[in-house]
């Protein structure tokens, strides 16, 4: 008998019993927090991977690819250090989701619609809504594109293909969190090592990456709309909501010590997937400066004129492997982006729609753009922009909500971490103001 059955804290299975891969996980996390697993650190860590990698994939969407690559072939490396402070900002936004999810078992949908007035839940719900259909219509025209660049099929064929994979990865649901956590891990791997390969093509100049990466600098005002499109981006609203509903009801335990074990599990899993994340940003940005910038080919702004630029450039074999990236991550990002959907709506408002309805209905909007003949690329920047309006409303009440004792308990946070969320809030609602200016001013 386990240490766990003892202290009458083993932990819970929602099911109420263990089966297939998800039993399989949580009887492996029971016996890690039981202390009875005396395996390496890596197989102790495996049955907490999961939650971040399915998060992180928002973080390399094709919004991405367009802000990354616009800001890298127009102002070469100089906006890199956006990325990495983007990224160090998700990584605590993230953990303090994930965190959210473990401690109250709610997730932050949920929690609003518990602690706020009535008016402001349906008000964050419209807004929630706005945020994930412009999220699901950068992610749905990003796989269209790729299924476009790769096999040459028109963009409105692309669409339905993408239509028919992202239906057919949601139904790994009906299997439980793993497969569908290994599936979109998966996909993460193929994009990171996409972007390996063009680094190694590219040739970037190094010293010029390290410089710009933690050196802060713009260069007019298209480079601030840039900035903000990268952390709308990198930072997603509608993820910071999805992250807190992976985490609620994966693995439970209500023992303090073990929710603190717990915690610094999920703490590792966010580190390393956003880092990979992370690392594929910084890479998406760094390609395009070595590229496109420094061979004067600053205008490439669109997703189809960076394919198209790269063959005479680099060869046809970087045309393709930027083509697979950004295939693997618009349906990837797409399926995830329905499941986000789903649990704003069903959190807020405790309405559930099947699946399929909320992804034909998600998917309108990128049919309407394709068919229009609208420029996909500067559609997929803009909603990234629309993302970044939305962040201060999921940040903000996720900052609040952790710093609360009653409803944190043990994993309240800090002093120190209640200063620094209050420093990546006020740095994403000044941005977010700046933009606001330059867009009604007419100079963005």
């Amino acid at each position: 008998m386990s240490e766990a059955d003892l202290t009458g804290d083993r932990v819970e299975v929602q099911s109420g019993f263990l089966h297939g891969a998800d039993g399989r996980t949580k009887q492996a996390a029971d016996d890690v927090l039981s202390g009875t697993d005396r395996r390496g650190v890596l197989l102790r860590l495996l049955p907490f991977f999961g939650p971040a990698f399915v998060a992180s994939i928002a973080y390399v969407d094709p919004g991405n690819f367009a802000t990354n690559i616009s800001a890298g072939a127009r102002f070469g490396y100089l906006l890199l250090w956006v990325v990495v402070a983007s990224n160090l900002m998700a990584m605590l936004v993230q953990t303090l989701s994930a965190k959210l999810g473990l401690a109250t078992g709610r997730n932050l949908a949920e929690t609003c619609r518990d602690e706020f007035p009535r008016s402001a839940v349906w008000s964050m719900w419209v807004l929630a809504e706005v945020v994930a259909m412009a999220t699901d219509l950068a992610e749905f025209l990003g796989a269209s594109l790729g299924f476009f660049l790769l096999l040459h099929v028109p963009l409105l064929v692309g669409a339905i293909f993408t239509a028919i994979v992202t239906f057919a990865i949601l139904t790994l649901e009906r299997y439980g969190f793993r497969p569908l956590e290994v599936a979109i891990g998966f996909f993460v791997a193929i994009i990171a090592i996409c972007y390996l390969l063009e680094l190694a093509i590219g040739h970037p100049i190094w010293s010029q990456v390290g410089a710009h990466a933690f050196v802060p600098a713009f260069r007019g005002r298209e480079s601030v709309l840039l900035a903000a499109g990268i952390l709308g981006a990198t930072v997603m609203p509608h993820v910071v909501y999805l992250h807190s509903g992976l985490t609620q009801n994966r693995i439970v335990t209500r023992d303090p010590a073990r929710l603190k074990k717990l915690f610094h599990f999920q703490t590792v899993d966010v580190v390393i997937a956003m880092t990979v994340a992370g690392l594929v940003n910084g890479a998406m940005l760094i390609m395009a400066a070595a590229t496109f910038h420094s061979h004067g080919f600053a205008n490439v702004g669109t997703i189809e004129e960076a394919h198209r630029t790269l063959a005479p450039l680099l060869g046809s074999a970087s045309a393709v492997i930027f083509a697979i990236a950004l295939l693997a991550s618009g349906l990837s990002s797409s399926t995830v982006g329905t499941m986000s959907g789903q649990m704003i709506m069903q959190g807020f408002v405790r309405r559930r729609i099947p699946v399929w309805v909320r992804r034909a209905v998600t998917m309108a909007p990128a049919f309407v753009v394709i068919i229009a003949g609208l420029d996909p690329t500067r559609t997929l920047v803009i909603s990234q922009v629309v993302l970044s309006f939305g962040l201060p409303f999921a940040v903000i009440p996720l900052v609040v909500f952790t710093s609360r004792r009653r409803l944190m308990g043990t994993l309240t946070n800090s002093r120190t971490t209640i200063v620094l969320a209050a420093i990546v809030s006020t740095l994403i609602v000044a941005l977010n103001i700046v933009l606001l200016v330059l867009i009604f001013s007419g100079t963005a």
